[in-house]
């Protein structure tokens, strides 16, 4: 099992969060036993551990305590009370205390002989470092630094002790005074002492973290693992009696202690007060850098026993080591209690059978709780050994014996040595077999225990605070204790009086109370507001996505509660996130909040943009696509064509293909992924573009569903884009929508002139006037006119217009614009033939008689819009080589069917250099039809366009039979790849 076993030493001075990183380690593993080296600090993990695990699986054994259930996978115990047991992972805290003259022992048998199957933990200070390496083979060494700075601070009177301090005595009466003249020029002070049971310690505890008090008076059990809010220690001495004699503290003890100052990463201090020696230089500078000598021997005492007679156990336990690290320790009272007994004849003939003298040794292993003296000790033992022996104690004999403990009247005094009393009887129930009824013995004691610890906390704060001049007194009308509740709305109340209110986690006070009544309240409620944060936080934590949002400001709601807000981030796909939580609450829950809200926004944003994302990491893109793809992936999905024009002329077709494969479409006016124009993905889109941009206030999505949106002159056009519209006029239209548009208008002539098409008015949901204006803001120029109305005519059966023979399968862009070329005829000639019928109607009605002229006849007057291209002004300036194309003009793509000639001829070159006609338009079969002359700029058979002419080719060529010319040899006709976009586009132009 040792073999198998990862031993590592984390070693390094006070508050640095060993204890903490071996509660990580330990739930990481599925078992594991953690030794401690106080019931105090035993009963603290226990309840972190809980916390995080559950009661059912987590167990706690002390001398006085033992709580295991059935399902147990994690033991917390004192070291000398750390089970046998085969556990994964094992930690064994403050392992420095090897060296302790009367419990070293333990500890040194434990860092010999105590490992877990995959781990083990040694934890302590760095003076242990050459011992350890000595006697754990194959051992790996990890340094905790200290988190905060630790220095001199001098020495200071009681009266000028600043506050949040501890003062730490080696004596009780020495804390008694100590505390009573604290009381006296501070107005009081909590009390912690070894001494004291883990229910009065923690409620002295709580008196001092909540801010009631602001001294602690301590006994130098404070220097293991007691986390406080300490900002400095003073010792009132430097001296300490041991249990034999009166010795100094050693260097490393003095460390120990005052490193118990600061918290976290906030400095602290140390020094001296009332009768203290002043310290030397050397020993202040060992404690401010904790530097110590090394610990050279440590304590030992033989674990493998022999109980065949009571003279062979105790020659067992005397035997000396055989390691120049070990040394035997003082004798402990275990051993001496057993001489003491082996040394009675009574007790000496009845250790008959080594079972008897097992049972002897488990007697004898009782602490000495009372410490009346040891004579009592021994008496005391020698008669529960005599009703082991007999069959177990007596539960008459034990009701007295508790019933006479039970008694909550009495001084500090009394109450404190009714506590040690019971703690004896408390260690007797935990023993198996030892008491008839186990459960109800220990349910018994513990009951007793805990109203003597609460009687116990009552007559310290009684004696030690000054309720006189107490906040606590005199703005809650002198209430002994307080008692705060938080309901299911998050109301906090202190003694039936409304406190504040938790809103997600900070706590708001009550706007009506002031001054030291406020500072109470608070207090208070977050004394009652500590397990809620942990409750509410789990709750959080394992809250789904849905019950999480965030708004259009950037803030992170639960349900109707802020619970933080975005930051910006490394990029604009990635933002950071601040949770709202008070400092109370302790690093812990922000750390665990902060998490959860990182998740729930990287999901969101990864779940929005998931075309953007896949787009951004796939490595099959190279060169200009890969840069292309950089630059919308900066744009957030959404990338207006004129920024880059030129960007997009150098794409081939290929690297095109592959963005298409995105989902990428190349509008006229931008270029974007359809997806990412939904309501969900443009609301997010906006928060992250205002996070990226550092705004104080983000611009708001617009309703979803509106084809247009007002164009405001004070709104960057950049809110537009990002939004999903484009500003044209005083409206700005969806993108997706003028890109449909545009593929309407590229069938028009737009030098000629066109009329807005039902189609055009129905996809942008404007009247004609509207429309007007947004193709002037577009770019067109509009011209009204009337003309008479069209006569209603009944209904008739027309011929549809051509549609796609696959409805389910979308449309590429090639295949649209050919759809609506195909539709823009139709409706020409569906227009020309309403026309001609209209005017023979006027004619019959004249010889009918029926009106006088074909005027009266003509219906009523309607107007309408004539659409021709106005490019802007170029001037004089002249186009240099690379810059302006036929397709563009000052950074603005034409629509098809305007422009010079010149301009035509650029356009050619550009389709021949690409393979893709400008402005989206399919390009065109180079072997169709006869070959445009570039010199003279024209073709003979076909119109402006391109188009076949509808006279035949009857116009005025300039030549009869017009002949081509090519600067470059003829290239080969390659065969059209059926997955191609353009084998579909020449495939419908065939059976057009």
């Amino acid at each position: 099992m040792q073999d198998r076993s990862r031993v590592t030493a984390v070693l390094g001075p006070t508050n640095t969060g060993k204890t903490h990183y071996a509660i990580e380690r330990m739930l990481a593993h599925r078992t594991g036993v953690i030794g401690l080296p106080l019931r105090l600090l035993a009963r603290e993990v226990y309840d972190r551990i809980v916390k995080a695990r559950g009661p059912s699986v987590v167990a706690l054994v002390t001398g006085e305590e033992r709580i295991v259930p059935d399902r147990v996978q994690y033991w917390v115990a004192t070291t000398e009370a750390m089970p046998e047991v085969g556990a994964d992972f094992v930690a064994i805290d403050e392992i420095q205390l090897c060296a302790d003259p009367e419990r070293g022992h333990v500890f040194t048998d434990r860092l010999l002989n105590m490992r877990g199957l995959h781990e083990t933990l040694l934890l302590g200070s760095d003076t242990m470092r050459p011992a350890i390496a000595a006697l754990v083979p194959g051992v790996q060494f990890m340094r905790r630094e200290r988190f905060s700075t630790l220095t001199w601070a001098g020495s200071k009177k009681i009266s000028r002790m600043p506050p949040r301090s501890a003062i730490v005595c080696f004596s009780v009466d020495e804390v008694y005074a100590t505390a009573e003249l604290i009381r006296r020029q501070k107005g009081g002070c909590a009390v912690v002492m070894g001494a004291l049971s883990p229910r009065t310690r923690n409620a002295q505890v709580a008196m001092y973290q909540a801010g009631e008090v602001d001294y602690l008076v301590a006994t130098d059990a404070i220097g293991m693992g007691l986390n406080l809010d300490i900002k400095h220690v003073a010792f009132s001495g430097t001296e300490k009696f041991d249990g034999r004699r009166y010795r100094p503290l050693f260097p490393h003890e003095l460390g120990q202690i005052a490193g118990r100052a600061g918290r976290h990463t906030e400095p602290g201090t140390f020094g001296i007060t009332g009768d203290a020696g002043h310290l030397e230089d050397g020993l202040i500078e060992a404690i401010e850098n904790h530097r110590f000598q090394p610990i050279s021997r440590l304590m030992w005492r033989n674990g493998a026993l022999e109980f065949g007679t009571v003279d062979r156990l105790i020659q067992s336990l005397e035997t000396s080591p055989q390691s120049e690290w070990l040394t035997r320790g003082r004798e402990a009272d275990d051993l001496r209690a057993l001489k003491a007994l082996a040394a009675m004849p009574e007790i000496r003939d009845r250790m008959t059978h080594p079972k008897d003298v097992r049972l002897l040794w488990d007697v004898c292993r009782i602490p000495d709780f009372r410490g009346i003296s040891p004579a009592e000790h021994s008496t005391l033992l020698a008669r529960i050994l005599g009703f082991l022996q007999e069959g177990g104690v007596p539960s008459d004999w034990l009701a007295g014996q508790i019933q006479r403990i039970d008694k909550v009247q009495g001084d500090i005094d009394t109450l404190s040595k009714r506590l040690a009393f019971i703690r004896t009887w408390t260690y007797v129930a935990q023993r198996s077999g030892w008491v008839s009824d186990e459960s109800h013995w220990r349910a018994e004691t513990r009951a007793v225990e805990d109203r003597l610890s609460d009687a116990l906390h009552a007559a310290l704060t009684q004696r030690f605070v000054d309720r006189r001049t107490s906040v606590l007194l005199r703005r809650l009308k002198q209430k002994e204790s307080l008692l705060a509740e938080v309901n299911d709305k998050g109301e906090v109340t202190v003694e039936g009086e409304f406190a504040g209110r938790l809103e997600g986690f900070r706590f708001r006070a009550d706007p009506n109370a002031t001054g030291d009544e406020a500072r109470t309240l608070t207090r208070a409620a977050y004394e009652a507001l500590r397990p809620e944060f942990h409750l509410r936080a789990d709750r959080f934590y394992n809250a789904p996505d849905t019950e999480l949002d965030f708004t259009e400001q950037g803030g992170l709601m639960w349900g109707s509660s802020a619970v933080g807000k975005l930051v910006k981030g490394s990029e604009a796909l990635k933002p950071g996130v601040e949770p709202f939580v008070d400092e109370e609450a302790g690093p812990e829950i922000i750390e665990k909040v902060r998490r959860r809200l990182q998740h729930f926004i990287d999901r969101k944003v990864a779940t929005a943009f998931e075309p953007l994302n896949t787009l951004k990491n796939d490595e099959t893109l190279l060169g200009l696509a890969r840069g292309f793809a950089f630059r919308l992936v900066e744009a957030l999905g959404v990338l207006p064509r004129e920024g880059v024009a030129n960007e997009v002329k150098d794409l081939d077709q290929d690297a095109r293909g592959l963005l298409r494969k995105h989902g990428v479409r190349f509008g006229q006016f931008t270029i974007f992924q359809p997806a990412l124009l939904k309501p969900a993905p443009t609301r997010l889109r906006l928060v992250l573009w205002g996070l990226d941009q550092g705004m104080g206030e983000f611009p708001e999505s617009p309703p979803p569903g509106l084809v247009t949106i007002p164009n405001l002159p004070d709104v960057p056009k950049g809110y537009y884009t990002l939004s999903g519209y484009h500003p044209a006029g005083e409206r700005a239209i969806r993108i997706d929508m003028l890109e449909r548009l545009a593929d309407m208008l590229r069938t028009q002539d737009s030098r000629a002139g066109f009329e807005a098409t039902p189609d055009m008015l129905s996809i942008t949901g404007m009247t004609l006037e509207q429309f007007s204006g947004l193709m002037q803001g577009l770019g067109y120029h509009a011209e009204k006119g009337e003309r008479p109305k069209a006569r209603a005519e009944a209904p008739a059966v027309v011929e549809a217009a051509p549609e796609p023979a696959d409805h389910d399968r979308p449309l590429t862009e090639e295949e649209s614009v050919l759809v609506a070329e195909t539709r823009a005829k139709w409706e020409a000639e569906q227009a020309a033939r309403k026309a001609e019928e209209a005017a023979a109607a006027a004619a019959e009605a004249v010889e009918a008689g029926e009106v006088e002229t074909v005027e009266a006849a003509a219906p009523e007057v309607e107007s309408f819009y004539t659409f021709t291209w106005a490019p802007r002004p170029r001037g004089n300036r002249r186009p240099e080589r690379g810059g302006e194309r036929g397709g563009e003009r000052n950074g603005e793509r034409q629509p098809q069917g305007q422009g010079r000639r010149s301009g035509d001829a650029g356009q050619r070159r550009e389709r021949d250099a690409s393979g893709e006609a400008p402005q989206g338009k399919p390009r065109e079969n180079r072997f169709e039809g006869k070959r445009r002359d570039d010199n003279r700029g024209e073709r003979s058979d076909r119109g402006p366009k391109g188009k076949p002419r509808h006279d035949g080719g009857k116009g005025k060529p300039r030549h009869e039979a017009p002949k081509s010319f090519e600067a470059r040899p003829p290239k080969t006709e390659k065969k059209i790849d059926p997955d191609s976009p353009f084998a579909i586009l020449a495939s419908l132009k065939n059976k057009t």
